[in-house]
């Protein structure tokens, strides 16, 4: 069972009251994009316009999840990782961390974490596990790191490498050193092995119609987000061992392709880094 009951029993009242649906919600407009129906009306229209302003952007939402995929099978696979810590969550949908890593190793313990009170009303379907393994879930701030170390160890070991999946919430941290600080904690506290997973929404030249959809996004939606370079995104890795092909298009991170074109580039780029 869950450390954390809340999240698997029906949403309280408190829980309802916090879930806003008159203004869009990123982690409901991914989920719209990602084909799911965790929405709203607001989030849709909004989800819509964002797409007339960046055609692509559905596209990177998919490479964003099938990065994560990719990662966690490389983790278990070739790596070894039995456990995850996961945050920024978002809303369930296919091919969650649990189901990618307890698919290859069944005993893979994971902890999710997200504040959103959307997904901690869904939580139930983030609780799911096999018999040799674990699931939790706690309602947190990626900033709250002591907060989050200290419940997770719970079901994690923390004495031993963990994958710390941070998949598009850094975003959400808008000063650079903060954001910065708030990794490099979290990587302090887990050992020598563990990696580190991180995608992040870029800014670049060849990208411009990226620029006008989230700045289209920061004045209506929320939470509001920071685009980053790549080369910033890149300093997320600093201190470790950085597997190739680097910090690229999510599209790109090692993809699974027979073709011999490269993928498309999208504006989410991602990593994954050892920790030595």
């Amino acid at each position: 069972m869950p450390e954390n009951q809340a999240a698997a029993e029906h949403p309280s009242e408190p829980v309802r009251s916090r879930i806003v649906t008159t203004q869009p919600h990123t982690a409901r407009i991914w989920n719209y994009w990602l084909g799911g129906k965790d929405n709203y009306e607001v989030d849709r229209a909004a989800g819509d316009q964002i797409r007339q302003l960046h055609p692509g952007i559905g596209d990177y939402a998919q490479a964003d999840r099938l990065f994560l995929g990719r990662a966690v099978r490389h983790l278990v696979a070739d790596r070894g990782i039995r456990q995850f810590l996961d945050i920024g969550t978002g809303l369930p949908t296919a091919d969650n961390t649990h189901e990618v890593a307890q698919r290859l190793a069944p005993d893979a313990r994971i902890v999710y974490v997200d504040n959103d009170p959307l997904v901690l009303a869904h939580a139930r379907a983030l609780l799911t596990s096999t018999p040799e393994g674990s699931t939790d879930y706690l309602d947190e701030d990626l900033r709250n790191v002591d907060a989050i170390l200290e419940h997770a160890s719970k079901t994690l070991d923390l004495s031993k490498p963990v994958g710390l999946m941070l998949l598009g919430v850094v975003i959400f941290v808008n000063d650079d050193e903060e954001a910065y600080g708030l990794v490099r904690r979290l990587l302090d506290a887990l050992p020598s092995g563990s990696h580190l997973v991180l995608s992040h929404t870029v800014t670049s030249p060849s990208m411009p119609d990226v620029d006008a959809a989230v700045a289209f996004w920061n004045e209506h939606g929320t939470p509001k987000l920071k685009q980053r370079t790549p080369e910033a995104v890149a300093r997320f890795f600093d201190g470790l061992e950085l597997l190739e092909p680097g910090v690229v298009s999510c599209s790109r991170w090692r993809p699974e392709t027979t073709s011999d074109e490269e993928p498309d580039e999208v504006a989410m780029f991602g990593g994954v880094g050892r920790k030595l």
